[in-house]
């Protein structure tokens, strides 16, 4: 009897993963169809400034590392869930948090001083496509923190359950997608954008 149960609990397992990954492939269209309009509209500038014009590189640079150290830390977090270390589980999801709300204020900032200077969504082709770009990956981050700072609440009340490990790793594939896709903004909007 406990052999069928545990099946059956499998199965619900493999669906929610299963589920999940459909999930992160339907994010990839989306962000798929925003890149290709920015691709489209990089140019139209209305006779305005360009990303040559506007990025600020060391900046963006900074904001790279940060998200990508807190995917290297979220790693460390599923780690540690793992090895069944509660305490470091959760030291290294708080870093994760932390380093995500940098990431955020950064991108907050940098929109403010666009919108400040004239440059807001509403002057260029261009600057729309980018806010829309660049403000759907920032809301996915913020959903992301929001997803933490349940998960730590889960794992602090719970303690590790299958249950919250299996949110734990299903967080850490949706950080670690967030990541590749800014990996691909960093390249294709900023890079080729002051080239």
């Amino acid at each position: 009897m406990n052999s069928l149960a545990s099946d059956q609990v499998m199965t619900k397992n493999d669906k929610t993963v299963l589920g999940f990954w459909i999930y992160l492939m339907t994010d990839v269209i989306l962000f798929a169809t925003l890149f290709a309009t920015y691709a489209v509209l990089r140019n139209n500038t209305f006779g305005g400034p360009s990303g040559k014009d506007l990025f600020n590189m060391p900046f963006v640079l900074t904001e790279t590392l940060i998200l990508l150290t807190s995917s290297f830390v979220c790693g460390l977090s599923v780690l540690a869930a793992r090895r069944g270390s509660k305490n470091q589980a959760q030291m290294w999801l708080s870093l994760t948090f932390l380093l995500g709300m940098v990431f955020i204020l950064m991108e907050i900032s940098e929109f403010h001083r666009l919108i400040v200077d004239g440059n807001s969504w509403q002057r260029s082709g261009f600057l729309s496509a980018f806010f829309t770009l660049v403000g759907t990956h920032g809301a996915h981050i913020t959903v992301g923190l929001i997803w933490l700072v349940v998960l730590r609440w889960q794992m602090f009340t719970k303690g590790f359950t299958d249950s919250t490990l299996r949110r734990l790793t299903l967080f850490s594939l949706f950080w670690h997608f967030l990541d590749v896709v800014w990996i691909f903004i960093f390249s294709i909007v900023y890079l080729m954008g002051v080239a």
